[in-house]
């Protein structure tokens, strides 16, 4: 099971393409197999500095291990892919 949390700036136009690029990743990449938790700074500040966020939006890959962090809104694919340990897929 992947479990992400990604850090939005209440409706940002970065953040709101991120969690927008995000559930599309997933549920073509992992479906079913996936759990996303967005948290607005705004509204949780306390969560993001616990998590040391400084930029938003940020993805952290929770699980499984290694944790991996991206800041941006995640809209290079095969970049995403690789950053979260995920092969991309055979043409």
């Amino acid at each position: 099971m992947y479990r992400f949390r990604l850090y939005v700036a209440d409706d940002a136009l970065n953040s709101a393409r991120a969690v927008a690029n995000l559930t599309a990743l997933c549920r073509e990449r992992l479906p079913g197999r996936h759990e996303i938790e967005v948290v607005d700074v705004f509204q949780h500040p306390e969560r993001a500095l616990a998590d040391q966020i400084f930029l938003t939006p940020t993805l952290i890959k929770l699980a499984p291990s290694p944790v991996r962090r991206i800041v941006g809104s995640l809209g290079q694919t095969q970049n995403v892919l690789q950053a979260l340990g995920l092969e991309p897929r055979a043409e």
